[in-house]
This record gives C-alpha cells, sequence and structure tokens, in this order.
C-alpha cells in the first residue's frame, strides 16, 4: 500500500514544493491549507505521517497537533520559522516528533520523511507482536490476520464487513457518523444517502452478538452514528 503524507500549509507555494520532492520519492500526497481542513482529511484518510506548518491562520499548528494526537498516532514534523528552543519544546509538548525550520532544504526534508517512518514502522511492528488482538465482550478481532472469534468459535465476516468492525474496534467508544464509515471502508465519498451502512451493522450484529436486537458490542449512537462498547483491550500474544 502506497505510503500517504499529509502537508499542512497556508503557503502553497511551499505546499507544491514539498510535494514535488515526495512524489518523486513514491509518496501519495494530500494538502491541507489550514489545521481544520487537516483534520478532516485525517478524518476521511488513513495517514502515514503529517508535515505541520506552525504558523497558520485560525487554528494554528500547535493546536491543531494536540487536537490530532487525541485520536491518532502518526508521525509529526511541524514546519516553522521560528528558531527560539522555547518553540520547538512547546511542539514536541503538544505531540510533534521532529521539528524543521524555514527556509528548509526539501532534501533534507525527506530525508527526516523516511526516518520517522522507518522509526514509526519498527514500533508498530514491535507491538503488534505483541498486542495484535483486539477483544471486547467476547468478541476477538485480529486485525492483520482478518479473524474474528467469538468466545474462541471462529466467525466469517465478508471483507467489507471486517473493515467496519476493524474501524470501530482500533476506536473503543468514539462515534463513527455512517459517511465517515463509508469513506474509510470504501475509500470515496458515500455521495447520496442510503442505508448500506446501516445494513453492514445488522449483518455484523447477527454474526457477533448474544442479542442482535439489543447488541451490546456495536452500539448505535441515535441521530449521529455507531461505534464499538468502550471496554476493549488488547490482548498479548505470546
Amino acid at each position: 500500500m502506497q505510503t500517504t503524507v499529509l502537508i499542512v500549509d497556508d503557503e502553497p507555494d511551499i505546499r507544491e514544493l514539498i510535494r514535488l520532492y515526495l512524489a518523486n520519492e513514491g509518496y501519495r500526497v494530500l494538502e491541507a491549507a489550514d489545521g481544520r481542513e487537516a483534520l478532516e482529511l485525517t478524518r476521511k484518510h488513513e495517514i502515514d505521517l503529517m508535515i505541520l506548518d506552525v504558523m497558520m491562520s485560525g487554528m494554528d499548528g500547535m493546536e491543531t497537533c494536540a487536537k490530532i494526537r487525541e485520536r491518532q498516532w502518526m508521525p509529526i514534523i511541524m514546519l516553522t520559522a521560528r528558531t527560539g528552543d522555547l518553540d520547538k519544546i512547546q511542539g514536541l509538548a503538544v505531540g510533534a516528533d521532529d521539528y524543521v525550520t524555514k527556509p528548509f532544504n526539501p532534501l533534507e526534508l525527506v530525508a527526516r520523511v523516511k526516518s520517522q517512518l522507518r522509526r514509526y514502522k519498527r514500533y508498530a511492528n514491535a507491538f503488534t507482536l505483541q498486542t495484535n488482538l483486539l477483544s471486547i465482550g467476547g468478541v476477538t478481532l485480529h486485525p492483520e490476520m482478518r479473524q474474528v472469534w467469538v468466545r474462541g468459535q471462529p466467525v466469517h465476516l465478508t471483507p467489507r464487513e471486517f473493515d467496519i468492525l476493524a474501524l470501530l474496534f482500533r476506536h473503543p467508544g468514539v462515534v463513527f457518523r455512517s459517511e465517515e464509515i463509508y469513506e474509510r471502508v470504501w475509500g470515496e465519498p458515500m455521495l447520496t444517502s442510503n442505508n448500506t451502512i446501516m445494513v453492514h451493522i445488522r449483518k455484523i450484529r447477527e454474526k457477533i452478538e448474544d442479542d442482535p436486537k439489543n447488541p451490546a458490542i456495536v452500539l448505535t449512537v441515535w441521530g449521529v452514528g455507531y461505534k464499538a462498547a468502550a471496554d476493549s483491550h488488547p490482548v498479548r500474544h505470546d
């Protein structure tokens, strides 16, 4: 799967410069002109790394980084025209992984991108070996093996059903709108209102819930969307 990098900067020329260098290295590149647009893109796409400008109008880079860290842990490289140590310390404190000062050498930035992705991949692989199972209320899911068990018994889910359940299990207690689930799982916007997600949720419940009409694992938040029960926990895999 192609690695996706999100560039967040209110200067189009800066975004274009970075995009050209990253695209030349084979990365898929998304762009945002401000923090709010960046947050929206992280909800719609799987982002592997973010390059985030500090000084932007509206929601600046510091606030954007802090909000990203409430839900996601992709590497974040912050860009800034400031050179003071206090600004760097503040950026690292809110969750940034690296700091690059403008003006910058694009080749150095690409090298830092590669370094951060390697580090996160090593961390993710080590973490996956220890905690690669997710369990809620007797339902256990293995994301990499794409298998599901209900109280130890294997259950067959279709690919779409599995992807929906995996999304909810990875974010226990987080409510996802139907449109957001569709965009993440199908990888495209849901252009019209339909009951596709509702039908898939019903089929998932029929396969994993003790009482599908009174679910305890995949919950409906009326008027908003769906969530997994918040008692999810990783199961050690030795």
